[in-house]
């Protein structure tokens, strides 16, 4: 299952059985992404979806060097557990 980039909408999402799941965020400037939202379609939660998906968020923030703001709690989240992505907070 391959998750996608669309900078266009602001948005890392994968579709599976015609079902789309997705991070979506908004640029705040030019260095800070903040992930507004981690959804994932009922039919394919319960799969770590939701973990890969702030996890291509966060790893595309440390590739760009961007801060991230996590407004979303699953994103909050995902960051506490994986101590590796602290240092992206702003």
């Amino acid at each position: 299952m391959e998750i996608k980039h669309d900078k266009d909408q602001e948005k890392f999402y994968l579709v599976e059985s015609g079902k789309e799941s997705y991070a979506k965020y908004i640029m705040d400037d030019s260095k800070t992404i903040n992930i507004i939202k981690v959804y994932v379609h009922p039919d394919l939660r319960n799969r770590g979806l939701a973990g890969k998906l702030a996890k291509a968020a966060l790893e595309y923030a440390k590739e760009n060097n961007l801060k991230v703001i996590p407004t979303c709690s699953y994103a909050d989240y995902f960051i506490a557990k994986n101590k590796e992505y602290e240092d992206l907070l702003d």
